[in-house]
């Protein structure tokens, strides 16, 4: 059966008509999200960037707005994010290495992925919950900051595994099998040849993941982060406050001086993750130099 001249055109037509018509809501749709990003960004540094003071930085919180700070939360931020990378970084590139490296495609290794991939889409409140049930209550640990790591680091870990796998996935075969052609057992293979390759793009998942984490309020909401701090926290036990929590009671508060201090905390708090973004993109550049060298 042929078609005619006419009706290949009409259907080539409304063909090119959908395309466009997509890529016009497509655009649309980008320029709205990016306007509300740049109004809400625009609004807290005019709020905010008056604020901004080493006083600010150095002082812990008051009742007072204008002599209120962010000390602790930073602080409480800086080590939060520290632990959590000490306990997730680890056990995700040790469990992206098993499922890799040694379970290869098994069925039990789709079990697994598929899991991973669930929980990386799970709400970050259920890591509360979680956080909550078992470390705060079930170990008592209470509200303290080794609780808070760790629930953080349930968090990013399914995130750090997915992305050590696909960096992993990007070593060729062929540098694997000239490691055993020479001799070097399978760990040798991994730890001196395949992880090399691959940490450009570990380090850069990683650091995304911990610059996730390092915005999440709400699980350490729910696991009853102290949102009032004025001291640093001198051990793993010791109760802490970060910089979203921090925010969230300055922007629940009627006065005005304390949206000021809130507004001035999101512009320190994007500056540590434009930071963090920044650190990424630079080791990982540095590192795909050295391995090409």
């Amino acid at each position: 059966m042929r078609l005619d001249a006419a009706a290949l055109s009409r259907m080539l037509l409304r063909r090119q008509v959908a395309e466009v018509g997509f890529r016009v809501a497509a655009i649309a749709a980008l320029l709205v999200a990016l306007g509300s990003l740049v109004a809400l960004l625009l609004d807290a540094f005019i709020d905010g960037a008056g604020r901004l003071s080493w006083q600010f930085l150095t002082s812990f919180p008051s009742r007072h707005p204008e002599e209120a700070g962010i000390l602790a939360a930073l602080v409480g931020s800086v080590a939060l994010i520290l632990l959590t990378a000490v306990f997730a970084l680890p056990l995700g590139v040790g469990a992206a290495l098993y499922l890799e490296e040694y379970e290869g495609k098994t069925w039990w290794a789709r079990v697994i992925e598929v899991n991973i991939a669930n929980l990386a889409g799970v709400p970050s409140i259920v890591y509360g919950l979680l956080g909550l049930e078992l470390f705060v209550r079930a170990l008592r640990l209470e509200r303290s900051l080794l609780a808070g790591a760790l629930t953080m680091a349930l968090l990013v870990l399914p995130i750090i595994i997915i992305a050590s796998r696909e960096a992993l996935r990007t070593v060729p075969n062929s540098i694997r099998e000239a490691s055993y052609a020479l001799g070097g057992t399978k760990w040798q293979t991994i730890w001196y040849q395949v992880l090399p390759m691959a940490f450009p793009g570990i380090l850069t998942g990683s650091i995304l993941a911990f610059s996730r984490a390092i915005g999440e309020a709400a699980p350490l909401i729910t696991i009853g982060a102290l949102t009032y701090v004025a001291f640093l926290p001198d051990s793993l036990l010791s109760p802490f406050t970060a910089l979203p929590i921090q925010i969230f009671n300055w922007v629940s508060r009627p006065q005005p001086g304390f949206h000021v201090n809130a507004a001035a905390a999101i512009i320190v708090l994007l500056v540590v993750l434009l930071l963090l973004n920044a650190a990424a993109v630079y080791l990982r550049h540095r590192y795909q130099r050295r391995v090409q060298l």
